[in-house]
């Protein structure tokens, strides 16, 4: 490092140190309890490369509602279902904004992203375009054959594995089946290979977007050292974002092309092309003032509905297939449920029938108590100070939901870190908000639009690749010495992927 920009970043702490001191120096006793904060860093050096894990050892010792001060930034950790209910139900309007990171304001996405925006009438005007163009239960039930097709390329590939005698990575073809159903949802194309490398750059752009926002930023702690972006963060962020809007134009173009093409053209079999989500949207821009639904949204919703409806969803099958192939009776009383429904047939899954494989759906709820895809959910952010079980919460204070260890809570679950599937066929618990003691989607009016998506996808997935094969570690690799850990960001994948060879049945 030159001597300017050692002055520089020196400077900067002074300046930081002089801000947390005057302006910020006494812990407001009102604030929920938490670990003293040193002074400048506030308690960033009592997390660790697993703040979920961190922070849940943290609770602890200081409760359920816990407060820190994480740099210059005052955060409360939520710990428990009923702290959750609180906040997310009881009070969901004044917590319903959110903590915006630095990374999330590329491009000015803040400002048009339905993840980042505040909850007011442009949230809401793209929140009802979500649910009538893509995640209503009509528009589910009329674009299944969708997914089932793309389910069954998986299947494909994964023969194909079968017959080269090859190892099948996970994570990595689920990534790929859930970016080719909603590419095609809403393109009408694929946008992903499994093996060719083609189509490498849209793929390897939606992980660096993910992995850009996952990583701890000394921006979101330290504001003042924003213009000098010292993890460089920003500067990589702003060439993920540019690969993916490139993208995008491209495939916006091409179709606007087409468009004029086919509303000048006398042939019947051009002007007859299935509408798809694009072409619904694009008819949206063209009814509406700019300033209601623009060119300019229609990218940010893009980018939004791929880096959060792909990653979510390629995790949790990838930890729900490590739990099933430690597990094998496991796997075999989900077969039998799946094999005694479809009556011995080779026919595959249906969404229909997710309702009547209640084991199934256990296994995927136990993989989201246990590995919940986004610890903490996106970061709430109070609206004003709010008094919530005897304690203050300012303003403008960030909200974490640390849902890994509400999952993990022994006063919650027996057996906690134990896969046990059948906690849940007894009791009427689900993971669509209602119940907090399980919220990997989050509650309230900001949860996740896309649940209903990734439950028909989920389901369809793990219950295909089930039916369809059985499963052993790459180089006959024992059960008992699998890395088991994850690996933090957005998502919290596998430290070390899951290389499992399929055997067809």
């Amino acid at each position: 490092m030159d001597y300017p920009s050692s002055f520089i970043l020196l400077l900067s702490l002074f300046i930081i140190s002089i801000y947390v001191f005057v302006i910020s120096g006494r812990r407001n006793s009102r604030l929920p309890p938490g670990p003293y904060p040193f002074p400048v860093i506030g308690n960033l050096f009592q997390l660790s490369n697993k703040p979920h894990r961190s922070l849940a050892a943290l609770s602890k010792c200081y409760g359920p509602l816990m407060s820190l001060k994480l740099g210059c930034k005052t955060t409360i950790v939520v710990s428990s279902p009923d702290v959750a209910k609180e906040l997310f139900h009881t009070n969901d309007l004044l917590f319903s904004n959110r903590s915006i990171p630095d990374t999330a304001r590329l491009m000015d996405h803040h400002k048009i992203s339905i993840a980042w925006l505040p909850a007011g009438e442009q949230w809401r005007r793209l929140r009802k375009i979500t649910r009538e163009f893509l995640f209503s239960r009509q528009c589910l039930d009329g674009t299944q054959h969708i997914r089932m097709e793309k389910v069954q390329e998986l299947l494909d590939h994964v023969s194909q594995c079968c017959i080269n005698e090859k190892a099948v990575n996970i994570g990595a073809a689920a990534f790929t089946t859930s970016i080719n159903s909603l590419s095609n949802l809403i393109f009408s194309k694929d946008l992903c290979q499994y093996v060719s490398t083609e189509s490498q750059e849209f793929k390897d752009a939606i992980w660096g977007v993910m992995e850009i926002r996952g990583k701890p930023n000394l921006v979101d702690f330290f504001p003042i050292l924003k213009p000098f972006d010292p993890q460089g963060l920003t500067r990589l962020g702003q060439v993920y974002a540019n690969k993916l809007f490139g993208i995008f134009d491209e495939i916006i173009d091409q179709r606007l092309e087409t468009r004029t093409r086919s509303s000048s053209s006398s042939n019947e079999a051009v002007k007859s092309t299935k509408i798809d989500v694009l072409d619904m949207l694009l008819n949206l821009i063209d009814l509406n003032d700019e300033s209601k639904f623009s060119r300019n949204d229609l990218r940010h919703l893009l980018v939004d509905l791929f880096v959060a409806g792909t990653e979510t969803i390629s995790t949790t099958l990838e930890w729900a297939m490590t739990e099933l192939i430690r597990n094998p009776k496991k796997t075999e009383r989900a077969r039998l449920e799946i094999t005694k429904l479809m009556q011995g047939s080779s026919k595959l899954v249906q969404e229909k029938d997710i309702s009547q494989l209640p084991y199934l759906q256990a296994i995927i709820k136990e993989t989201l108590r246990l590995y919940p895809p986004t610890p903490f959910l996106l970061p709430h952010e109070a609206i004003h100070d709010v008094e919530v079980r005897g304690y203050f919460v300012p303003k403008n204070a960030r909200i974490l939901c640390n849902v890994w260890a509400i999952g993990r809570d022994p006063n919650i679950w027996s057996g906690p870190e134990i896969f046990m599937p059948e906690r849940f066929l007894d009791v009427e618990i689900d993971y669509r908000g209602q119940n907090f003691e399980l919220i990997p989607f989050g509650s309230g009016r900001r949860m996740c639009p896309g649940l209903n998506v990734a439950h028909r996808m989920l389901h369809l997935m793990l219950g295909s690749l089930i039916q369809k094969f059985d499963w052993k570690l790459e180089g006959n690799m024992r059960v008992e010495d699998m890395d088991m850990e994850e690996k933090f960001g957005l998502t919290c994948p596998r430290n070390v992927p899951l290389m499992a060879v399929p055997i067809k049945l």
